[in-house]
């Protein structure tokens, strides 16, 4: 693979971040039954981060959990391996709340599609709204971000690295041309 471009520094993520925040506040005219899921593995610190953005602005801090969509994935048939399950942490009431789904990189939406399987296996929030930091296009489901960091159209041959600090130790989006 080869680096084409940085796409995202540390700064650029934060503001799209702290964009993505006040969006979600506005487009719900302020954050009453908000609940926050991220999507295993780097959609659970971007949701975290949501939350301390959102608890400058508003006063509130918002509850977050993850949610893990190993199970849930429909290409389970494609690994040669029996997949690892890693923890759902929905310890918080998502019964009648907005929930929204925070993911690093929305691409084909099968693993957000995977993701509102999951919650509703655990129970009936009142909406799911999607927030993602990179909308990379090539979608395969009629499914659509409603909070977007950054539209990044790309050709299948190309990919994008998310970095995100608090698991690769520095905060970037990169492309490479495979």
């Amino acid at each position: 693979m080869q680096l084409k471009a940085t796409l995202l520094d540390e700064n650029a993520i934060r503001r799209s971040l702290v964009r993505i925040s006040h969006e979600i506040i506005e487009k719900n005219k302020g954050v009453e039954d908000i609940v926050l899921i991220g999507i295993k593995r780097r959609g659970y610190p971007l949701a975290e981060r949501i939350s301390k953005q959102i608890e400058k602005i508003e006063g509130i801090k918002l509850p977050v959990g993850s949610v893990d969509i190993t199970l849930y994935r429909d290409d389970l048939s494609d690994f040669f391996e029996a997949p690892k399950v890693k923890e759902t942490s929905i310890d918080i009431e998502i019964k009648d709340k907005k929930v929204i789904l925070v993911d690093d990189v929305l691409y084909t939406c099968r693993t957000a599609r995977a993701a509102i399987d999951a919650l509703m296996d655990i129970d009936r929030p009142n909406s799911i709204q999607l927030a993602v930091l990179i909308d990379r296009g090539h979608k395969e489901l009629p499914i659509r971000a409603d909070y977007v960091g950054k539209n990044i159209p790309t050709s299948k041959s190309e990919i994008i690295d998310v970095n995100i600090l608090e698991i690769d130790n520095e905060d970037s989006v990169k492309i490479y041309e495979k």
